[in-house]
């Protein structure tokens, strides 16, 4: 039977989230229905709900979902009611990056995540008076009091540790860390940069902390967000606003350029100044996503000392291990995730946007 729920829906894109009743499909074979207790809020979030990419509207988003299993199709078998979970990504299981151990490259990946708003057969999870709504968002639309969730984006979690804690491990933090840990792998000595102080930027820092780099150079516009950065295991900072970047990264680096960078803010400008700044064969990881189709200019001249620059999406991460083991920092104060997340009631989400968008919260996480 059909399952009905409250749900955050956007009804055209720059409208604001309206809580709504809507119909939850029942759970296929490979899905489960997952009361929600917490859910993350993402800057891709808002890029959707403005209306900055083809999602079908109305529909329900949010993708960094943690709760309790309720109900699992016949053929799930990796988790049963009753089951702490964290939502990620979803992906197809089949093709080559997924058997490979890189679903997140999945063959299928923007249609099953990003742009679909349905199932890969075609069918609706979501409806409003008999009408479809888009849905499965990342595999999972987690706006929503219950989700009905794709069997790829569950990953079964310590029961111990709080999911209101953990919901923003499904992407945000997994892409931060993932940056550092799956793509740049530091060895003894390294300088690592992180472009960029919010929620992903700082998942970065934190992660670079537990590797032998010795390095680690925060930079961004906001003072109190690199105060918090040095706290996080920041060993430099650099204020953007008041600093030349190149200049003070040459400083710091004593002209040797950086071993990688995290490059977070989706600004162009700021990209080519990492890629001037590295080193020879140093990384620098894009993740920051302006609009499609953005272009930077890049000197060629100066890639040919070895240097590359590598797009991410989603750290790279297998989610079946990668998560369960950013779960266990986080409940052995190891990954400090707390000191980003600002907890708001989910009938709150609007306020929830604006703080976000002033800059008052790193990571908002909606609690039901």
């Amino acid at each position: 039977m059909p399952t009905t729920t409250r749900a955050a829906v956007v009804e055209s894109g720059g409208a604001p989230f309206t809580l709504s009743d809507i119909e939850l499909d029942e759970p296929g074979p490979h899905e489960a229905l997952v009361r929600m207790v917490a859910t993350g809020l993402c800057h891709t979030d808002l890029g959707v709900a403005s209306g900055g990419l083809p999602f079908p509207l109305p529909g329900v988003l949010g993708h960094e979902g943690a709760g309790v299993v309720e109900a699992v199709g016949p053929a799930v078998t990796g988790v049963a009611p009753g089951d702490h979970v964290v939502l990620s990504f979803t992906s197809c299981g089949d093709c080559r990056n997924c058997d490979g151990g890189h679903p997140a490259y999945c063959a299928t990946w923007l249609p099953l995540n990003l742009l679909g708003g349905r199932r890969a057969d075609g069918t609706s999870t979501i409806s409003r008076d008999g009408e479809p709504l888009g849905g499965h968002f990342f595999g999972q639309s987690s706006f929503a009091e219950r989700a009905l969730v794709d069997e790829r984006s569950l990953v079964k979690v310590d029961r111990d540790v709080p999911l209101e804690s953990i919901a923003p491990l499904g992407c945000g933090v997994q892409t931060g860390v993932g940056a550092v840990w799956n793509v740049l792998k530091p060895v003894t000595g390294s300088t690592i940069v992180v472009l960029g102080a919010g929620a992903v930027g700082l998942s970065a820092v934190m992660a670079a902390a537990l590797t032998p780099a010795t390095t680690i150079v925060a930079v961004d516009r906001v003072g109190e967000r690199l105060t918090l950065a040095r706290e996080l295991g920041a060993t430099h900072t650099v204020n953007g606003a008041e600093e030349d970047l190149g200049e003070a990264l040459a400083a710091i680096t004593g002209g040797q350029g950086a071993d990688g960078i995290v490059e977070t803010t989706g600004n162009v400008k700021v990209l080519r100044q990492g890629v001037d700044a590295l080193g020879a064969r140093g990384t620098v990881v894009v993740v920051g996503a302006p609009p499609f189709g953005t272009e930077v200019a890049l000197d060629v001249n100066g890639l040919l000392g070895g240097k590359r620059v590598v797009g991410l999406t989603l750290g790279d991460a297998e989610t079946q291990s990668f998560i369960p083991a950013l779960v266990r920092l986080v409940k052995e104060g190891r990954l400090p995730l707390h000191r980003l997340i600002s907890t708001y009631p989910f009938a709150d989400i609007d306020q929830a946007v604006r703080d976000m968008g002033a800059g008052k919260a790193i990571k908002p996480v909606l609690t039901f």
